[in-house]
């Protein structure tokens, strides 16, 4: 299933490249939720909540009752998880605060799953140079994405892994390492970071894996005009 990405940066819908260069910029946020409403699940990520430099968490709050989405960005506490889930959100993406010290953070982890329920928690493990990256892909720590997806499984319902290496670049996302994650666990995966074509959301889907994809779509090289049968409405 293909799901659209909404980036939040500085008020604005944006499409970071590797997470650090600015490639596209838009005011229409309203635009981009009317195109997005027929799928769905919709990513909606605080990109400055992420890199602590910022919020746009009226945005956040606009956005989460309108589209089926998954929140994610700067939810470092139990707090703002419920937060976040009582605007409306289905699902929290949470990433820097299951990490510490370079370990996964096993008691937070519960705690977070005792909270608010494992199956509304998406781990997020994020995989630059081979190792996962967390406080907006800025930080390794020292486990591999395969590592941290074993260790992390009981304490939420799915994972995203996004292959920052190829994030933005619309050159093909690394089907190897996207595997290789979903072989480690039980838990959907949805993966993003590169993914550009059909053909590339397909051979994903056909893996039972969901592709998350931003900059194909904001550049037009992916037409969402003709949606795959019965991807609207799936869930």
């Amino acid at each position: 299933m293909l799901i659209p990405s909404i980036d939040l940066k500085g008020g604005k819908v944006v499409q970071l490249v590797q997470g650090q260069r600015l490639a596209i910029e838009s005011d229409d946020l309203d635009g981009w939720v009317s195109r997005f409403s027929r799928f769905p699940k919709v990513q909606l990520i605080d990109l400055d909540a992420a890199l602590g430099t910022g919020t746009n968490d009226a945005l956040v709050r606009q956005v989460a009752p309108q589209l089926p989405c998954r929140v994610g960005g700067g939810i470092r506490s139990i707090e703002r998880a419920q937060e976040v889930l009582g605007y409306g959100a289905v699902a929290v993406i949470v990433s820097s605060s299951l990490f510490r010290n370079g370990q996964p953070d096993l008691a937070f982890a519960k705690s977070l799953a005792d909270a608010v329920g494992a199956e509304r928690v998406i781990a997020a493990v994020d995989s630059k140079a081979g190792r996962v990256v967390i406080r907006g892909w800025t930080e390794p720590v020292a486990v591999t994405a395969v590592e941290a997806v074993q260790a992390l499984e009981p304490f939420c319902g799915e994972f995203l892994y996004t292959h920052v290496d190829r994030e933005g670049t619309m050159t093909g996302t690394d089907m190897h390492a996207v595997r290789a994650v979903a072989a480690a666990t039980s838990r959907p995966v949805t993966a993003a970071g590169g993914i550009t074509t059909r053909e590339e959301i397909d051979t994903l889907d056909a893996a039972g894996i969901d592709s998350v994809v931003g900059m194909a779509i904001y550049t037009g090289t992916l037409s969402l005009d003709d949606p795959k049968p019965g991807e609207r409405g799936r869930a």
